[in-house]
């Protein structure tokens, strides 16, 4: 008897009732900064529809999410893309889910057990360009888990070095997050007027009724 291309499927947790169901390729970066900046990691997350054929799909059953380039993973809110993906796992469609580190799938542990719960119920596999996981068998389960974890703390210390870079600078007098109107801020990081002069006369004279209405460090002494 000769064998089908399921028979020869490249991973053994690939079963029948996987391929008869549908593959999402989820694309995700988490500023438009890298989606401009970060084009190759893009590119191989586009890439991984080759892996889903290579699992066993066709290509016309395999369908890209990509609203969530240029959004944080931190949390499932403002990212419609994993919404979607959800939607389609509990609605049964979805036999494989691929993205470029599957243990990344999400920076914060509840959004990333909600998936890996659905995952688990509706028996869909996850996989990305090391391996295939299966959320019903628990070692896979326990190394997605534990993984998710670890991201989300690093998370925590990204966010904290970040802020004691923004204090130190405080304390330098550098930093700058915006400039308020009728100035301007070179790449230099110089902060001078605007040069439309119009602009300068509007600064000047609230500066100058400013002065005329604050009260004499004199009225305070008394």
């Amino acid at each position: 008897m000769t064998a089908t291309p399921r028979d020869l499927s490249p991973s053994p947790k690939v079963r029948p009732w996987h391929l008869d169901r549908g593959a999402i390729v989820y694309v995700r970066q988490s500023t438009p900064q890298q989606v401009a900046d970060h084009q190759e990691s893009t590119a191989r997350q586009y890439a991984l529809t080759d892996r889903a054929s290579a699992l066993g799909w066709t290509r016309e059953r395999v369908t890209v999410i990509d609203d969530d380039l240029g959004k944080s993973g931190q949390s499932i809110e403002g990212r419609p893309g994993f919404q979607r993906l959800l939607a389609e796992v509990a609605l049964d469609r979805i036999g494989l889910i691929l993205g470029l580190e599957m243990s990344r799938r999400a920076r914060s542990c509840k959004d990333g057990h909600q998936l890996l719960e659905l995952c688990a119920r509706f028996r869909v596999l996850l996989a990305d360009a090391d391996g295939v996981f299966d959320p019903t068998d628990h070692s896979d389960r326990l190394l997605l888990g534990l993984h998710g974890m670890m991201n989300e703390a690093e998370l925590h210390v990204l966010k904290q070095r970040m802020h004691q870079g923004k204090l130190n600078k405080a304390r330098r007098g550098e930093l700058i997050v915006s400039v308020p109107v009728g100035y301007l801020k070179h790449p230099s990081g110089q902060v001078t007027l605007d040069p439309d002069e119009q602009a300068q006369g509007v600064v000047r004279l609230i500066f100058d009724e400013f002065d005329r209405q604050a009260p004499s460090t004199e009225s305070f002494a008394t």
